[in-house]
């Protein structure tokens, strides 16, 4: 009776304390870019060059049609903690013209 009595506190135990060990995924969205990829921008791309190394750009503005934004957003799981990078291509001629933006280290 005392070792049965035991082993369901035990178990008791265990499974309150091992409800509050909730896995919390990291969230990721927008275009993960490495450093590798961001050394080899060179003013004077095209707009194709640009697409094919970086991808499709999070927004492309009706308004500012010679402006492209790359956005990456990373919420880790566990901590909470945000890092959000914003980088911003301009275009003249359809030729980049302007890196602007977060480019410490690159993306990763």
């Amino acid at each position: 009776m005392n070792q049965r009595f035991l082993l369901i506190v035990t178990l008791v135990a265990l499974i309150v304390t091992s409800s509050a060990c909730v896995y919390r995924v990291d969230i990721a969205q927008g275009n993960r870019i490495d450093a590798e990829t961001v050394g080899k921008l060179e003013t004077g791309m095209t707009r194709k060059q640009v697409e094919f190394l970086l991808g499709q750009p999070a927004i492309r503005d009706p308004y500012h049609a010679d402006q492209w934004n790359y956005i990456y957003y990373l919420k880790r799981g566990q901590t909470g903690k945000v890092d959000k990078r914003v980088m911003t291509l301009h275009f003249t001629d359809d030729k980049l013209s302007l890196i602007e933006g977060d480019l410490r280290g690159g993306w990763l």
